[in-house]
């Protein structure tokens, strides 16, 4: 997989790349890239952002830097470059990351995730280069690369050699195997700790008994999930 982060903070996906599970991946082959928007603005002082039309507070992340980013990178027409990748722009109105998302998006060959900065991105950006915009929650922070890696994170993970067991990935929360619901509880040693026992039946070696219990836990946290 080929991932692309525009950005204007591309020193802060550094510490990102030294994760072990990241890591893992990118010795796979993947790629993990990002492209500095001010590298590619031909404003006074490597502008990249404006005041918006209407008035208000804050800045606007500037259509035609969006625009010179994108060129810049692919050699395409932003417009048509969405035919050949999926382009993402992060923003807290866009469609919620679930993991059905990140199973489609982890199906990708080649993503672009674009992080908006101060007010955001001019409407245009969204409306004419982005395949989708999505949001981590319905939260605002201060610029999209956390939310980039928390994409990137959720995504990678899900790649081959990622974790260590690759049934690792499977069998967790919202996942197809649980139907979409919570984890179930995990319990490790010590047996007992301050009169608190880890349940038998976790203990009784039987799996059939255990997968039991696992999934009806799971189905208990999915019931109290808020709707």
């Amino acid at each position: 997989m080929k991932i692309d982060v525009f950005t204007l903070f591309p020193e802060w996906f550094e510490w990102f790349r030294g994760q072990r599970h990241v890591g893992n991946v990118l010795a796979a082959g993947s790629l993990l890239e990002t492209v500095n928007y001010r590298d590619h603005t031909t404003l006074s002082g490597r502008q990249v952002d404006d005041t918006p039309f209407g008035g208000g507070a804050g800045m606007v992340l500037r259509v035609d830097v969006v625009e010179s980013a994108l060129r810049g990178r692919y050699g395409v027409d932003p417009v048509q470059l969405r035919e050949r990748r999926r382009v993402v722009a992060l923003a807290p109105g866009g469609r919620l990351l679930d993991d059905a998302l990140v199973d489609e998006l982890a199906g990708e060959a080649e993503l672009t995730l674009l992080c908006g900065r101060y007010e955001g991105f001019d409407e245009r950006i969204l409306e004419h280069f982005t395949s989708d915009v999505i949001s981590i929650g319905r939260y605002v922070l201060s610029g999209g690369e956390l939310a980039a890696m928390v994409v990137c994170d959720a995504v990678l993970r899900k790649l081959p050699g990622a974790l260590g067991h690759a049934e690792s990935a499977g069998e967790e929360s919202f996942s197809a195997l649980l139907g979409g619901d919570p984890e179930y509880p995990h319990y490790t040693r010590p047996a007992e700790y301050r009169g608190w026992r880890v349940p038998e039946v976790l203990l009784s070696g039987h799996h059939e008994r255990i997968q039991s219990w696992r999934r009806a836990r799971s189905r208990e946290r999915g019931a109290r999930e808020p709707s």
